[in-house]
């Protein structure tokens, strides 16, 4: 099986030795996605816009890579503080109306430039 990595300049870029997603067979590997608009390098301040931020970011790789939310199988949501459960759930809820992927959600201690939220996604085609 081969494996192809997939880049976009519309989600942000690695900031480690990591590739934004790798597509191996039928199956798109999403990394972590934080909260940072690739266009400005700006993090929002609050839970709801970083999740946002965080699902747009998700949303270009997939395009890139030529997946949609609907090919999403599993995510895992890593919060700062799972008092931000709540608000995150609500923007999360708006990208899969119906057929939700599995699912983790946890509360670390710290996340990547002290950002409150990063998600990470497996897709299939």
């Amino acid at each position: 099986m081969t494996k192809k990595i997939i880049h976009t300049d519309k989600a942000p870029a690695a900031i480690g030795p990591y590739s934004q997603a790798v597509e191996a067979g039928n199956m798109l590997f999403i990394s972590g996605q934080i909260p940072v608009n690739p266009a400005t390098g700006d993090v929002p301040s609050d839970i709801t816009a970083q999740t946002e931020q965080v699902m747009k970011n998700i949303e270009a790789i997939l395009k890139e890579a030529g997946y949609d939310f609907k090919n999403i199988v599993k995510t895992t949501c890593l919060l700062s503080d799972i008092a931000n459960f709540g608000p995150m759930n609500e923007v999360y809820a708006k990208y899969f109306p119906e057929a939700c992927p599995a699912r983790a959600a946890f509360a670390v201690r710290d996340l990547p430039k002290g950002v409150l939220v990063e998600i990470e996604s497996i897709a299939i085609k």
